[in-house]
């Protein structure tokens, strides 16, 4: 391909596919580019690969029977997005779930914040041709996964959370396993930084590499970590707190530049940040009801079930109806792992939902991926394209 540059020469690019059979595009991603050299001078992005049709899906079945699809969004903290569609749907009962409850979604939320982090940051790494770090990494995440087992026996895709509450409570010896592996998970942090922070081919792969803009991450619609290390103090959990949020200590981590070593170093910093949280809901979570009384959306004791003919009906419509939100809108966010991850839904009083809209956090950052990358060198665009923690799933949903 020839174009002709505005000082008037001519110059002949190589156009490129990078993905989607590309291991670092994860099969679903594809980047159209113009190289001079190593030198990517356009590109454009697309995506499509995947067809997952989560939200025609849940128009298929009862609100219940969306919790699973959920779980493949960002399947890397699944919790974090049951949690996210239940809270949705409570708020269009307006109802609040009890303060265990709360207590309890705080601690898995975070949890699956820090290995959604952990693999985000291990994999990143690993692009840049460090492998060590993500053996460190995925040995905590793996206990966490122990724990995610004993809870509820699922490791990726978990399902645990109810429109209400949740199915089940936590085992005897929760709370210690998570204090223990909170210990593990510093530990491993500790061992990666003591790797990166002061090794110059990192340094040199990372720094001034990929900059985002404060102004740029604004008018392309970022959040989370990715917003935050672009310099704009932004996060759902201090500007619109929920669950309690506004009363537990922990800072908002901002980077200063918003080129790739930011939006790597904010993750591993958040992480430090969400073992606090994580500390500070262990020491309030006591014992107490699980699951809201509101007959509309919780089951009925079996006792009750057995000997009480009103109990019977309420079970055996929500078995088989599953609950009814009242007719209207509502759109309700929470701080993912990713940033906002949203759900916009339209009820018609029935038992299916009637739409349902995902607002996505990797969504816009893709769509940014492409202005990103010009003028940096293909290996550059790669390690670029890990720090923004691209997940197909919820991206082509």
């Amino acid at each position: 391909m020839k174009v002709l540059t505005p000082q008037g020469d001519h110059l002949e690019l190589l156009t490129v596919n990078m993905g989607p059979s590309h291991p670092a595009t994860h099969g679903t991603l594809r980047v159209f580019t113009a190289l001079d050299g190593e030198t990517i001078v356009a590109a454009m992005c697309e995506m499509g690969y995947l067809h997952r049709g989560f939200e025609k899906m849940s128009e298929q079945g009862t609100y219940t029977m969306v919790l699973p699809f959920t779980d493949r969004l960002n399947y890397c903290s699944a919790m974090m997005n049951n949690i996210g569609f239940c809270k949705a749907v409570e708020k269009m009962f307006a109802v609040t779930v009890p303060e265990r409850c709360v207590v309890l979604r705080v601690i898995l939320s975070e949890l699956s914040r820090i290995i959604d982090h952990l693999v985000c940051v291990g994999a990143n790494l690993v692009d840049l041709g460090a492998l060590t770090n993500f053996w460190y990494f995925f040995n905590p995440r793996e206990s966490v996964y122990k724990i995610w087992e004993k809870l509820c026996g699922a490791r990726l895709t978990n399902t645990v959370t109810r429109i209400g509450g949740f199915y089940r409570d936590t085992y005897p010896g929760f709370e210690d396993d998570v204090r223990k592996v909170l210990v593990e998970i510093e530990g491993a942090i500790k061992d990666v930084r003591g790797l990166i922070e002061h090794n110059k081919i990192f340094l040199d792969r990372t720094r001034d590499v990929c900059v985002v803009s404060k102004e740029d991450a604004i008018s392309w619609g970022w959040t989370g970590p990715c917003l935050r290390a672009s310099g704009v103090d932004h996060d759902l959990r201090k500007q619109e707190p929920y669950y309690g949020y506004d009363t537990y200590q922990f800072d908002t981590v901002i980077g200063s530049t918003g080129d790739t070593y930011d939006r790597i170093m904010v993750r591993i910093f958040e992480m430090l940040e969400s073992t606090s949280i994580v500390r500070q809901a262990l020491d309030r979570f006591k014992p107490g009801p699980l699951n809201t009384a509101d007959a509309r959306l919780s089951l009925p004791d079996r006792n009750r079930v057995y000997h009480d003919m009103e109990a019977l009906i309420n079970s055996f419509k929500l078995i088989y109806e599953g609950v009814r939100p009242p007719a209207g809108e509502c759109y309700d966010a929470t701080e993912a792992a990713n940033g906002e991850l949203g759900y916009l839904i339209v009820s018609d009083g029935g038992t299916n939902p009637y739409r349902i809209k995902v607002r996505p956090p990797c969504f816009t950052q893709f769509a940014a991926f492409g202005p990103m990358i010009e003028g940096t060198m293909v290996a550059d665009a790669f390690g670029s394209l890990g720090s923004i923690n691209i997940i197909a799933g919820e991206l082509d949903r």
